[in-house]
């Protein structure tokens, strides 16, 4: 696979979550194989416990598929108890960065299990997040690391609104993932556009706009939409990926186009199913490739 844009990819594509009970979590030499078969050279970590944490073990483990480190995802409540969320920042962005990652990926988790139900915070509360979500990224630039807020379904920042008072209140960048900002009511291609210079991880996805609309309604609980395909290969959903690459490619972004198309595999799921939808997101991610204006 070749390409003039730099892309990574992640567990969450063969299913690997850290929701209990998400479906089927298939080992780690399947899915680091099949991300090299891909011609993949580099991932996010995936959840906490399913790579080594030994930053040795994991080194070795990725340099056997040939696989760099793009970085780690962190879901920490960050409204209350900073120190316990400082404390999991420290330990996270230092083993990202041992292992050659250069990016934290930071949520704001809500403390309840699942992605279904969050509570409203207080201006206290938000404050506290502001603040705890700033300490954050100063423990990882110490240890060389770039920090991007994640809007996420589930988490405190999730909707339009809460999304545009972060960037209001916050200096940090976001990490723009297409499939999640649809689902919270956000067009990703508008807030690129309204934010070129906030934009510093993207993370790829497609999804289906009715299953989508019914997650944001409440009328569906997000791990059942994903499990009955919410998420799909890149150009067979309602988001305008080709629009959104464009968008962020003419802005001057250079950083990483991490595909994650969300996946909950069940015991009857075809063995190869991550595998051939992977691989048709990057087939239709480097037709739009080559359909780019080259760099200036």
């Amino acid at each position: 696979m070749t390409s003039r844009i730099r892309i990574a990819a992640a567990p969450i594509s063969w299913g690997v979550c850290e929701v209990p009970g998400w479906g089927r979590v298939l080992d780690t030499g399947t899915v680091l194989g099949e991300m090299a078969d891909l011609g993949v050279r580099a991932t996010e970590l995936g959840p906490p416990g399913y790579l080594p944490r030994d930053p040795a073990a994991l080194r070795e483990l990725l340099g056997g598929y040939r696989l760099d480190l793009v970085g780690g995802f962190l879901a920490v409540v960050l409204h209350k108890d900073p120190e316990a969320a400082l404390a999991e920042a420290e330990e996270s962005a230092a083993l990202f960065a041992a292992c050659g990652g250069d990016l934290l990926v930071l949520a704001a988790a809500t403390g309840l299990d699942g992605y279904d139900d969050k509570p409203k915070l207080t201006d206290a509360e938000w404050a506290t997040l502001i603040e705890t979500s700033g300490e954050i990224a100063k423990i990882a630039e110490r240890h060389g690391l770039r920090t991007v807020l994640h809007p996420h379904v589930g988490t405190q920042v999730e909707t339009e609104a809460e999304v545009e008072r972060f960037l209001a209140d916050s200096v940090l960048p976001l990490c723009l993932d297409t499939g999640h900002l649809l689902i919270g009511g956000t067009d990703p291609v508008a807030l690129a556009g309204r934010h070129p210079d906030r934009i510093g991880h993207l993370h790829l996805k497609d999804v289906r706009g009715e299953l989508a609309e019914d997650v944001r309604a409440g009328r569906l609980p997000y791990a059942e939409a994903v499990g009955q395909g919410l998420y799909v290969p890149l150009g067979d959903g309602d988001v305008d990926i080709e629009a959104m690459i464009r968008s962020v490619h003419e802005a001057g972004y250079a950083g990483w186009y991490v595909l994650e198309q969300d996946t909950a595999l069940s015991e009857r799921s075809p063995e190869d199913l991550p595998k051939r939808d992977v691989a048709r997101s990057l087939a239709h991610l480097e037709e739009i490739v080559s359909r780019l204006p080259a760099a200036k």
